[in-house]
């Protein structure tokens, strides 16, 4: 059971599976407001206007849509997630490097000295 915790949250499965799902709800934003847009157009001859005109309120009940499906995937997947990757696997304290507290030693101990740092 803990490669299969280590799986999910590890892995990238849980921010690729938010992706698609918001790619996908984007995508409707997309579709209705081009759709409407081409309602707008004059209305010519061609097969390309031939579609009856989506109304803006199509458009606008596909970004609510969008909006409200935004939020259900934050409050119940992403910060689920989050907290969940903070509990099981911790990130450890990022102290500074030997190096790095080496040179600042150094540096410390030529401004004691009066030297220009």
């Amino acid at each position: 059971m803990s490669g299969f915790k280590a799986f999910v949250l590890k892995g990238n499965l849980i921010e690729i599976a938010t992706g698609l799902i918001m790619a996908l709800a984007f995508a409707a934003v997309v579709t209705t407001f081009t759709e409407w847009l081409t309602g707008l157009l004059p209305d010519t001859s061609s097969e390309i206007f031939s579609t009856a005109p989506q109304s803006f309120g199509a458009f606008l009940n596909a970004l609510v849509s969008f909006l409200i499906m935004a939020a259900v995937v934050y409050f119940f997947i992403v910060l689920p997630y989050t907290k969940a990757k903070e509990r099981f696997f911790p990130t450890e304290e990022a102290g500074t490097p030997a190096d790095v507290a080496l040179l600042e030693e150094i540096r410390d101990l030529l401004r004691a000295r009066g030297g220009a740092v």
